[in-house]
């Protein structure tokens, strides 16, 4: 009996000690954003994609992470600028010590993401000696609970081996077209059942939660129903989106199995008649942090999208993009064209619309906030 009470009142200091220290904790880094610099804080609202399987300090990533302290880095298995390959990944070892030595670069610790799905989108092919992967809709097909948490496992733990602590997945998007050029058709959606959806995202999301590596939900409020390809231009779903495209976000934010999420491009005047999702408040802070109740870190799709690059001007996709509750902008660098300048453009942007009064100072702390304390959630900090 004593030793019962021993193990309880231990258990229940540990806990008390815990919450002490996540308190702690949570004052640092609130008393952080409100000390650091407009230049700090936008530099960590920037993820940028590179080209290079190695680095060194001549490299315009590293000047980007030292001058502009930028908040993350996107890596690619192929360069679509130039049609070729390598762009950042070669093997396990090479790509090992390129994570590491990017690390070491950043005063604040680097989000390293990849788009690591299974299937058509897996940028750690076989042919680099990494596992072989299965795509989502082989996985919601066979509605297997065990086969889909032994490939989320072993995806979650080759990311954290290599040193990326962040995937842009898994996919949320319901299958409603199944001929989607860039969801259904690619087999990137789990099921056309969002309650499939949510299950099969929950095993990926837990399985990363363990390894360390930080789950990005993409992409809201929905491409599955979509005829066309964002990457490609404007993409209009407003005849075919449906309110249950929603349905997965619903239930996993509900169960509180949420890091982040991505947005979509598409345009759905169902929820907003002006604006892509992206750019869109009603989308992103009325719907998604307002009515579904998500108030952490929400990533754009790749600001150089056709369906942004070719309808927007940067600081216009960056200001409306920041004002509807975007806190981390992407910038892969990866689709027609590569711009070794892209982070000290889109920076200066900010700062020249924060200055001007465009664009509240309370969003970049917001911003700076949500990122600091996700960052700290996966031991970043």
């Amino acid at each position: 009996m004593r030793k019962d009470l021993t193990l309880t009142s231990f258990l229940a200091n540990k806990k008390q000690w815990l919450l002490i220290a996540a308190l702690i904790n949570l004052l640092f880094i609130q008393a952080k954003a409100q000390t650091d610099s407009l230049d700090k804080m936008l530099g960590q609202m920037l993820m940028l994609g590179f080209r290079g399987t190695s680095i060194t300090d001549t490299n315009q990533i590293v000047k980007d992470i030292k001058n502009l302290g930028i908040g993350g880095v996107i890596l690619f298995e192929y360069d679509s600028p130039s049609s070729s390959r390598p762009r950042n990944i070669q093997s396990e070892s090479q790509l090992q010590a390129l994570t590491a030595a990017l690390q070491k670069k950043a005063s604040i610790p680097l989000f390293i993401g990849i788009d690591q799905e299974g299937g058509m989108v897996n940028r750690l092919k076989t042919r680099y000696g990494f596992p072989r992967s299965v795509d989502a809709q082989y996985l919601g097909n066979l509605d297997n609970p065990d086969t889909s948490r032994f490939y989320a496992q072993r995806t979650a733990t080759t990311l954290a081996n290599l040193g990326i602590n962040v995937n842009f997945a898994p996919v949320l998007d319901v299958n409603i077209n199944p001929a989607c050029p860039v969801i259904g058709k690619i087999k990137r959606s789990f099921s056309e059942k969002p309650e499939r959806v949510a299950q099969e995202a929950a095993i990926v999301y837990h399985a990363q939660q363990n390894e360390g590596v930080v789950s990005v939900y993409k992409h809201f409020p929905g491409h599955g129903s979509a005829l066309a390809d964002s990457h490609l231009g404007f993409t209009d779903v407003s005849h075919t989106w449906k309110q249950k495209e929603l349905n997965p976000y619903k239930i996993l934010l509900k169960q509180g199995l949420c890091d982040a999420v991505m947005t979509a491009h598409v345009f759905n005047s169902q929820l907003d008649s002006l604006w892509p999702g992206s750019l869109s408040n009603q989308t992103i802070d009325q719907l998604l942090r307002k009515q579904l109740g998500w108030q952490g870190v929400v990533f754009s799709d790749d600001m150089m999208m056709g369906a942004i690059t070719d309808n927007y001007s940067l600081e216009e996709a960056i200001k409306h993009a920041l004002l509807a509750g975007v806190d981390v902008l992407v910038f892969s660098n990866n689709i027609k064209t590569y711009d070794p300048a892209i982070a000290s453009k889109a920076a200066a942007c900010i700062k020249k619309l924060v200055n001007e009064g465009q664009i509240p100072w309370s969003v970049i702390t917001n911003s700076y906030l949500r990122i600091l304390k996700l960052k700290s959630k996966y031991h970043l900090l």
